[in-house]
């Protein structure tokens, strides 16, 4: 083959090379990642100038505030780029960031002072949400308060859940045992199907498990959260201390990154339910009923907790036997980051198409 007849191969198969790279760019920063592909991506790292982080979420609305910090960092060309990947499970979140395949996630509370008591050097830096949980039991039952539940069946997501301990201090309040009611411990996903086939009587969990509950007409809500524990805290998000030590200004973008979203939320509810839907891959529909019937029926405003409010997680927590020893307050949380003002995330939704997963 002559110099001249290879050279069109040649422009070719550059050509090829640059696209297969744009694609792979592409799929690194917008693809939805879930904890099952073989890899993790790197924790933190540097792609095109921008630093990036990797932050891992459950689809839950407690966690809300993560996928929608995802997308105004991609839609931005400052600061730190984030990617929020999808996980079904506490555990292996809790695995990832102990091994630092991960520095940050969402974690519940209870489960982040176990951390701290086990050696983790982890932080919590932040909540992720108010309130969203709620008690919800079969539609046919004529229950009013705990004491029309005694003897029946009711789900938690863990033991060592918020759920869990708020259920505990609802019984305490109302004069009953924890043996009054049978307790199972379920995934969230499989209890609305259990609850409208009778298996159970109710179940405890964030939303929207409650919210389809409610809309299939299987369930109602008996408590919420927010209506027995003001200000009710479940998750939070924690940050390893070798990426506080070492990268701040990541750290502190993540940080002003969940406040803003959060505050974005509250003013765009039904914008928010249609963002973060393709990133949990559940109906619209059903998160827009989450987060508007009632509108503070979960709430991403105030996500600074005060040491008395920790502390009463941790007195629980304690006296539940999930807790073994207290942890000081100032080695549980770094407050540092969370920005004096808080104005709401730039979101334009024009540009969804482009950088939102697909389902």
């Amino acid at each position: 083959m002559s110099r001249r007849s290879s050279t069109p191969l040649i422009v070719v198969g550059v050509a090829l090379f640059v696209v297969l790279i744009a694609f792979l760019r592409f799929r690194t920063v917008h693809k939805p990642i879930d904890h099952t592909e073989k890899d993790f991506v790197r924790p933190s790292h540097v792609i095109g100038g921008r630093e990036t982080l990797t932050v891992a979420f459950l689809p839950v609305t407690c966690h809300l505030t993560c996928p929608v910090t995802d997308y105004a960092s991609k839609t931005s060309t400052t600061g730190t780029e984030f990617d929020a990947m999808r996980f079904f499970e506490f555990p292996s979140i809790i695995d990832a960031i102990k091994t630092k395949k991960l520095l940050a996630g969402f974690i519940t509370v209870p489960l982040a002072m176990k951390m701290r008591e086990q050696g983790a050097p982890i932080r919590i830096c932040c909540l992720g949400h108010r309130d969203g949980s709620l008690l919800m039991i079969r539609k046919d039952l004529p229950a009013k308060d705990m004491h029309g539940l005694l003897g029946r069946t009711i789900a938690i997501p863990s033991p060592f859940s918020n759920e869990n301990f708020f259920i505990n201090k609802l019984m305490r309040d109302q004069g009953m045992k924890p043996e009054d009611i049978k307790f199972i411990v379920m995934p969230p996903p499989d209890m609305v199907a259990a609850l409208s086939n009778k298996s159970i009587d109710g179940f405890i969990v964030a939303e929207p498990f409650c919210a389809k509950a409610e809309m299939d007409g299987s369930g109602r809500v008996l408590y919420y959260a927010k209506d027995i524990w003001p200000n009710y805290i479940s998750c939070c998000l924690v940050v390893h201390e070798d990426l506080i030590r070492e990268k701040p200004k990541v750290v502190g973008d993540l940080v002003r990154g969940i406040n803003e979203s959060g505050e974005w939320t509250e003013r765009h509810r039904l914008d928010a339910a249609k963002l973060v839907a393709p990133y949990f891959r559940q109906d619209e529909k059903l998160l827009r009923y989450v987060l508007t019937q009632p509108p503070d029926r979960v709430t991403y405003r105030n996500l600074n907790p005060t040491d008395e409010e920790l502390q009463k997680i941790m007195d629980m927590g304690m006296s539940l036997g999930f807790l073994k020893k207290r942890t000081p307050i100032n080695e549980l949380i770094d407050r540092s980051y969370i920005p004096a003002k808080i104005e709401p995330a730039v979101i334009d939704l024009t540009k969804m198409a482009q950088f939102v997963p697909q389902k």
